[in-house]
């Protein structure tokens, strides 16, 4: 009976959770497509390691959290010199009230990058799109190019089509989903992937 109510009341028949799961499993099979851009993920990542290169990671909205969490684990559990450039929300926010939001990311890296080292952008749509406040990720696309200019490597983790990540990007894994949820929640995945294969080939 209670079961009945709840069900009755959020208006859960099981159909949506069960489309969802069934989403997710069908985008990880399809992942598995992208083998060769994974591995090459790891040889950068594994590079950065032993040559003692910093490896940046940046996003927006909910990829901002997972950057943060991507960061966590491979300085924790791959032992490389992660940086996650959404921690710092005062500089955050200045940065933003002096230069603009679209130089968040590439002001802190003028002045933290060094020849050799990594960036990865996280977003759902890879940098293209707009809506009313404009262009989406304009801030990650700098930050792409500056790295690209200045010596660096840069990896892109997108959804979607991919979007203009596959075209800047020295390697990019693109989720196979037009899904928010699904493309954010198997960039966490791919890190921790990612995280956990650095530390076995250790």
């Amino acid at each position: 009976m209670i079961k009945e109510i709840m069900q009755r009341d959020c208006g859960w028949d099981g159909l949506m959770e069960i489309k969802f799961l069934t989403d997710v499993q069908k985008t990880i099979e399809e992942l598995k497509n992208q083998e060769y851009q994974l591995k090459r993920i790891q040889h950068i990542l594994r590079n950065a390691k032993l040559n003692n290169q910093k490896v940046f990671i940046c996003g927006n909205g909910g990829s901002a959290s997972t950057a943060t969490h991507i960061a966590c684990d491979l300085f924790k559990i791959g032992g490389i010199r992660a940086i996650s450039l959404e921690d710092n929300i005062p500089l955050m926010t200045a940065i933003i009230n002096d230069s603009g939001w679209e130089n968040l990311y590439s002001d802190q890296l003028k002045r933290l990058f060094d020849k050799g080292d990594v960036l990865i952008s996280l977003s759902v749509h890879g940098g293209t799109g707009k809506d009313e406040g404009d262009f989406w990720s304009q801030n990650l696309l700098k930050a792409i190019e500056y790295v690209n200019k200045n010596g660096g490597l840069t990896i892109g983790l997108s959804g979607f089509n991919g979007g203009k990540f596959k075209e800047m990007c020295n390697t990019n894994i693109v989720v196979p989903a037009e899904s928010t949820a699904i493309v954010e929640s198997l960039h966490c995945l791919i890190g921790h992937l990612i995280a956990m294969t650095i530390q076995v080939k250790e």
